[in-house]
């Protein structure tokens, strides 16, 4: 394991590996955003539960916030859009009430088919320009 060590060179931000890397992946967050958004009115925090939610249905919450690296309040508010708008439907635990089961709905399995396909075409065109 190597050591780090002081070095009297001025930093520049613009040429610092991981600034970079961090610029890169925002900018194609927020381009994957942008298209998810205009093709299926879907913000980022939506997008990745209908994701989760499609490979591994009946996730609570809390297992969905881990698995997206999303806080609980950015979550709950994505589930609750999600559920109003008939995506994802939510079903409480008959043993613990404060805890829910969440699954795509018919309309939420027909987003995921479509949204994984632009996703698959992307991750396709990201590797290429790698």
């Amino acid at each position: 394991m190597s050591t780090l060590q002081s070095s009297s060179e001025n930093l520049v931000l613009e040429d610092f590996l991981p600034f970079q890397l961090s610029r890169l992946s925002y900018s194609v967050t927020n381009s994957i955003a942008t298209l998810y958004n205009n093709h299926f009115n879907l913000s980022i925090p939506e997008w990745r539960i209908i994701v989760v939610l499609g490979h591994t249905p009946g996730l609570s919450a809390i297992d969905v916030s881990k698995r997206t690296s999303m806080d609980k309040v950015a979550v709950s508010r994505a589930l609750n859009k999600l559920i109003t708008n008939k995506h994802v439907d939510r079903q409480f635990e008959t043993a613990d009430r404060r805890r829910s089961i969440l699954k795509l709905t018919e309309e939420g399995k027909h987003i995921h088919r479509r949204l994984t396909k632009v996703a698959v075409q992307i991750e396709q065109i990201l590797t290429e320009e790698l």
